[in-house]
């Protein structure tokens, strides 16, 4: 086999056909390293193949933050941490309808990130019957996952931030949340 200068074909082969019914022989070649070996390829970022892996695959999440596995999983970890609310706070959400979003709605001040947020549902009395929620409180799963190093920390913001909007929503003060413990 000739070789061209400086090129030496390498340990590999490739068998494939061109039109005909005849497989023909394509070499792959290497150029030589500059220690006189052969050079290696250059660093590939995706070599474990991470772009086949789905979004919910462990290995392809961020190493910043702790995400829940589901939704499913992060709506039973919402009710946990607000089942570990003190019973003061809790008679708050008589009149508050819990929901989780993936992330906050876009807005004008896009510097600060937003948690939760808490609104007054609007009064339309033919939806609503004696006793139902007056407001509704929604819960960003994906800013608060980002924040959390662990499941205790994930638990722990998230009953953070209810009791902050139920505080700022009621108007609890500060002396209140500190004999509750939240202050």
């Amino acid at each position: 086999m000739n070789h061209t200068r400086g090129i030496r074909p390498s340990n590999r082969s490739l068998i494939a056909s061109w039109g005909g019914t005849e497989p023909k022989t394509v070499l792959s070649f290497a150029a030589p390293g500059a220690d006189g070996g052969l050079a290696t390829l250059p660093n590939v970022s995706d070599r474990h193949a991470r772009h086949r892996r789905s979004p919910a695959d462990r290995r392809r999440r961020p190493v910043d933050g702790y995400r829940v596995a589901d939704a499913d999983r992060f709506d039973r970890l919402v009710d946990d941490a607000v089942g570990g609310l003190p019973d003061e706070l809790l008679r708050y959400l008589d009149e508050v309808e819990m929901a989780v979003a993936e992330v906050p709605p876009g807005g004008a001040d896009e510097r600060e990130v937003v948690l939760g947020r808490l609104r007054r549902l609007p009064a339309n009395a033919s939806s609503r019957g004696p006793g139902a929620a007056t407001a509704r409180l929604t819960v960003y799963r994906r800013p608060l996952e980002a924040r959390a190093h662990n499941r205790a920390d994930l638990l722990e913001l998230i009953q953070l931030v209810v009791v902050q909007e139920l505080a700022d929503h009621f108007g609890i003060g500060d002396d209140r949340l500190d004999e509750l413990g939240w202050g």
